[in-house]
C-alpha cells in the first residue's frame, strides 16, 4: 500500500475514559456529551457543518469540521458521511473536493442525484450547524509522495470530485510535475470549479485544463465538444506515453479512458462511481442461507447481494455501494459468487465478500 493511504494512528484513549468506561456506556455518554456541544461523542467520528456553497446547477459543496475522533485523509481519497434522514441513518461515500486544510476542516462537494435520498438531502435540505456521521477516508486513487512526472487527470460528471482534491493539492507546492486536466459534462452550468481552474492554468505554466462538453458547442477557447476517444486524447494530451493517467467517473467513462491509456500511457490508476456496463446477465434464482439468523432465501443470480437482501427488508450496513469501502463486507461459509464488475467467478470456500458487488453464482451461505 501506498504510503500516503495508509490510515492516521488511533488516538490513545484519555484518562477520564479510561476511568469512566466502566460506568458509562458510549450510548450514554454520547447523548449527554450532545447536549453539551452537538460533535462531541465518546469514539465516534462526527462533523459539523460550517460552509456551504454552489459549486454548479446541480452540486452544492460543504465544508466540514471533524471533531478530533477523526483520523484524517490524503487528496484522492473517500469517506463515508452518514445524516439521519426521517429518523433513519443514511450512508453514502463521497470524496474530499479539497485536500485537508491546517485547520482540520475538510471538503465535500456533492452532485444531487435524481432518486439518491442522501446527495438530495446534502445538496437541498442539510443546513450550516448540522452534524453529520464520519466514516474512515479509504481510497487507492493518490498521488506518490515523490514526484512522478507529467500527469493526466481525466474526470467526468462527479468523477471531478478526487482529482480537483489532487489539483488543489499539487497548486499549494506550486504546480511541480507537468499536469492536464480533460474535465467533461453535459452542459456548461454543470461544470464545478471552473473559475477557480482557470485561474489556476493562469498561474501555473505548469497546469493546463480543457472542459469538454458532450451535449453544448464549445465558446471558451478552453473548451472542446465529444466523448472521450482517441482523436479528443491526441488533440489535448498527444504526450500521453509520457503521463501517468488518473480517471475518475462513471464506469463506462473509465473502462473508456483504461481502453486508451492501456499501453499508451506510462501508467494509469482510476476509481468509478458507478459499475461499468455489464453485456450478459445471469438469470434463475439461488438459494442464500445467513448462518446466523438461520434465514434462508431465494435471491436472484444476476443482482448484488446487498440490493436482494435489502428487497427482502434487511438493513444491513453499506456505503459507498461500489465495492470500495468494505462497510457492507461478511464472511462466506460455502458457495460461489460472481463480481458485478469484472465477472470474475469467486468459489473459494470461508472467504470473505463484498455485498454489493458479489452477486450468487450458485447456493451460499453466509455469515450473516
Amino acid at each position: 500500500m501506498n504510503a500516503a493511504v495508509r490510515p492516521a494512528a488511533a488516538r490513545p484513549r484519555s484518562r477520564l475514559r479510561r476511568l469512566v468506561s466502566p460506568f458509562v456506556s458510549p450510548q450514554v455518554f454520547d447523548f449527554w456529551a450532545s447536549r453539551f456541544h452537538p460533535t462531541w461523542s465518546w469514539e465516534r467520528p462526527l462533523a459539523r457543518i460550517v460552509g456551504r456553497s454552489e459549486a454548479s446547477a446541480d452540486a452544492a459543496t460543504l465544508l466540514l469540521a471533524p471533531n478530533r475522533h477523526w483520523r484524517g485523509a490524503v487528496a484522492g481519497q473517500h469517506l463515508l458521511i452518514g445524516a439521519r434522514i426521517d429518523g433513519v441513518l443514511v450512508t453514502r461515500s463521497y470524496s474530499l473536493s479539497a485536500a485537508p486544510r491546517a485547520d482540520g476542516r475538510i471538503e465535500i462537494t456533492v452532485k444531487a442525484i435524481e432518486g439518491g435520498k442522501l446527495s438530495g438531502y446534502l445538496h437541498q435540505r442539510a443546513r450550516i450547524g448540522e452534524v453529520l456521521e464520519l466514516g474512515a477516508a479509504f481510497g487507492e486513487m493518490v498521488l506518490p509522495q515523490r514526484g512522478d512526472g507529467a500527469r493526466l487527470f481525466l474526470a467526468a460528471g462527479s468523477g471531478i470530485t478526487p482529482l480537483m482534491a489532487m489539483v488543489r493539492a499539487q497548486a499549494a507546492r506550486a504546480m511541480p510535475q507537468p499536469l492536464t486536466l480533460l474535465y467533461w459534462a453535459r452542459r456548461r452550468e454543470e461544470l464545478c470549479f471552473v473559475e477557480e481552474l482557470r485561474a489556476l492554468a493562469a498561474a501555473h505554466a505548469n497546469f493546463q485544463v480543457r472542459f469538454l462538453l458532450t451535449r453544448q458547442e464549445p465558446q471558451a477557447a478552453d473548451e472542446d465538444a465529444g466523448r472521450i476517444d482517441a482523436d479528443l486524447l491526441a488533440r489535448h494530451a498527444r504526450d500521453l506515453r509520457e503521463r501517468a493517467v488518473f480517471a475518475c467517473g462513471p464506469g463506462g467513462f473509465v473502462e473508456s479512458a483504461r481502453a486508451l491509456a492501456d499501453g499508451a500511457a506510462r501508467s494509469f490508476a482510476s476509481e468509478a462511481f458507478t459499475p461499468p456496463p455489464r453485456e450478459t446477465r445471469e438469470d434463475g434464482h439461488a438459494q442464500v442461507v445467513l448462518a446466523r439468523s438461520g434465514r434462508t432465501f431465494e435471491l436472484p443470480r444476476g443482482e448484488s447481494l446487498l440490493t436482494a437482501l435489502e428487497a427482502q427488508g434487511l438493513k444491513l450496513p453499506s456505503g459507498c455501494r461500489m465495492g470500495l469501502c468494505n462497510t457492507c463486507a461478511c464472511g462466506k461459509s460455502s458457495g460461489a459468487t460472481r463480481h458485478l464488475h469484472t465477472g470474475e467467478l469467486h468459489a473459494e470456500p470461508a472467504s470473505a465478500l463484498r455485498l454489493c458487488v458479489s452477486a450468487p453464482a450458485g447456493d451460499l451461505v453466509l455469515d450473516l
